[in-house]
């Protein structure tokens, strides 16, 4: 039926949000009796060694099979079954819907095919079950099919999974093979594990004017793992490739300041990380730990200025940019994560352009917004004034990756994002208050997007070759588009850089400021816009500037004059004089003609 395919039968399965299938979350057999199976076809001859186990993903309905027979197969017609002496061994099942359950073989057994039996399941329930086979491919020159599908990567890196300590290790190697374009540094240093970045510049530990910050996060929640490895391999990947003279390499990280943020949420991964990749389940280590979601425990700065809108207090009380943070948000007594305030700090002190943050569990591409404006809805299209370059963004991940535009592959759970060629408005696939995305983009100059990189967050050891493949291009690519747009310096007169001046580009209803030094970068796709600058005690100017196709932000530079008011103002502070206030001088010759009077 509908929704209970044995596509439905894999560990970690989820249903539907709505659930508006009555059968989906698992594979579920036509009838409850004995003679029900699944069956796996393995395509070569494997060594079995175990079988995990779940129920029925649903928020309505309690399925799962508490025993079953395990039998294996050469050619899918004749069966032996797993014994237990001289009997058929029966496996304990499942006694609750999510806790994933292992069962070892006793003795291994070699075969192509595997089937589950149920012999027992859920009183007044029906026999679903999700599972995952465990197993050891055996060497089989002659295997077409394997040959023609297997993945293999050509770069020597380390695929295993790290640990909190082996992560630190990792890191120090990198630093040590490239000391002269890494640096290592911590944004957290208290309540728990600290968090630690990497840089990755020509010249690391300086923010060089004109050149644009990237970053990448991952690991918000601690059990999505495979974001977390994937930047640990693109940190040595970078490396390697820069001391082998990649001309591609070379010219990004000396264009580009980049930052890799692998684990914002190690606690949580240790927790996963104890369990392994079988067990682990899909909540186990998600939260820090404190038991917060950092996915969605930034301030809601989207209610802020929909309000002011709808008021029509925009840009008077409330700007399109750069929101300030609630004060109850700033409080001790807030529920705010530690390493939610240590990233806030981070993106607030170093001017990125661009970030992408590394999660797990989905094939797909997310683009704020992340909440729906209508407060009644889930699921509403909630567009940003940057939809077109926010499209653009999640296109050119999602286009590159090998997987997750291909429309023969088949969806991880029920969703099915190939009519947006693998990307997603946030909103429109799941409403999220306070995200990293949104937050971003109101708060600070970035625009953030939420990369799910594969549809297991905890993907076998000997998986992460092939999932290296699937990325890596896709990795490098998102970078390079950090160099789309405009970019270039506000300065005075004097040719000094004005921090903090507001760049507005004509049509699109979202402003970014200047950096420190007066530099600034505006991503853009190709077109002609009207730019303009201004900044407090200054005139603003207004030049056009155009972005073409080729890679490469277009140099769009400002000199902004003082304005006559402040230029009086400064010749009075020069001298220690004051400017004359017109209003208080008329009350005080008001004030002198009545006493003449008088």
């Amino acid at each position: 039926r509908s929704g209970l395919g044995a596509y439905c039968g894999l560990v970690m399965y989820k249903a539907g949000i709505n659930e508006n299938d009555f059968y989906d979350g698992a594979w579920c057999a036509g009838r409850n009796d004995l003679r029900q199976w699944i069956e796996v076809d393995a395509r070569r001859l494997t060594k079995f060694t175990g079988v995990i186990t779940q129920g029925r993903n649903s928020l309505w309905l309690s399925d799962w099979v508490t025993s079953y027979k395990v039998m294996v197969s050469n050619d899918s017609h004749t069966w032996v079954t797993v014994k237990n002496g001289s009997g058929d061994m029966i496996f304990e099942g499942n006694s609750e819907k999510e806790i994933p359950v292992l069962n070892e073989l006793p003795v291994p057994m070699v075969a192509r095919y595997i089937r589950i039996n149920p012999q027992s399941w859920l009183d007044n329930g029906s026999i679903c079950m999700r599972m995952e086979i465990l197993g050891c491919p055996l060497p089989d020159p002659n295997n077409y099919y394997h040959r023609r599908n297997e993945m293999t990567t050509t770069d020597d890196l380390d695929f295993k999974h790290h640990n909190y300590k082996e992560m630190r290790q990792l890191m120090k190697v990198v630093n040590e093979m490239c000391p002269n374009i890494t640096r290592i540094y911590n944004i957290k240093s208290h309540q728990g594990l600290k968090l630690y970045a990497v840089e990755i510049s020509d010249n690391p530990g300086e923010h060089e004017v004109g050149e644009p910050e990237f970053h990448y996060i991952a690991g918000a929640h601690g059990n999505e793992v495979l974001g977390r490895e994937l930047l640990l391999l693109l940190m040595q990947f970078l490396c390697q490739e820069y001391l082998a003279r990649n001309e591609r390499i070379v010219h990004l990280v000396d264009e580009t300041r980049i930052h890799i943020l692998p684990s914002l949420n190690p606690d949580g991964y240790e927790k996963a990380y104890e369990a392994g990749s079988e067990l682990g389940g899909w909540s186990l280590g998600r939260w820090t730990h404190e038991g917060i979601d950092i996915n969605n425990n930034f301030p809601d700065l989207n209610t802020l200025l929909w309000e002011a809108e709808d008021r029509q207090n925009v840009p008077r009380r409330v700007p399109n940019h750069y929101i300030a943070i609630p004060e109850w948000f700033l409080s001790e007594n807030a529920t705010v994560a530690a390493e939610t305030r240590a990233v806030i700090a981070w993106m607030e002190k170093i001017p990125f352009v661009l970030g992408g943050n590394l999660q797990g569990g989905e094939l797909v591409v997310a683009y704020p917004y992340d909440m729906v404006r209508s407060l009644w809805k889930t699921q509403e299209h909630t567009p940003t004034p940057d939809d077109h370059v926010f499209r653009w963004l999640a296109y050119s991940y999602a286009s590159t990756h090998r997987l997750m535009t291909d429309a023969r592959r088949r969806v991880c759970h029920t969703e099915d994002f190939q009519k947006e060629d693998g990307t997603v408005n946030g909103a429109s696939w799941h409403t999220v208050a306070g995200s990293l995305n949104d937050f971003s983009y109101l708060h600070t100059n970035c625009f953030e997007l939420s990369i799910y990189v594969g549809c297991d967050k905890y993907p076998h050891e000997s998986e992460l070759p092939e999932e290296w493949e699937n990325n890596r291009e896709s990795l490098i690519v998102f970078m390079e588009q950090v160099h789309r747009g405009i970019k270039g310096t506000v300065r005075d007169p004097h040719g000094k850089g004005i921090p903090n001046a507001v760049i507005s580009v004509e049509g699109v209803n979202h402003d970014i400021r200047t950096a420190s030094d007066g530099d600034y970068w505006r991503l853009l796709n190709p077109g002609e816009y009207a730019v303009t600058a201004r900044a407090e005690g200054f005139t603003a100017s207004t030049k056009n500037c155009m972005v073409g196709y080729d890679m490469g932000a277009t140099q769009c530079d400002f000199m902004l004059s003082k304005t006559n008011l402040a230029r009086i103002r400064e010749i009075m502070k020069k001298f220690g004089k004051q400017p004359v206030s017109l209003p208080a001088r008329r009350l005080k010759l008001r004030g002198r003609k009545r006493r003449q009077r008088g």
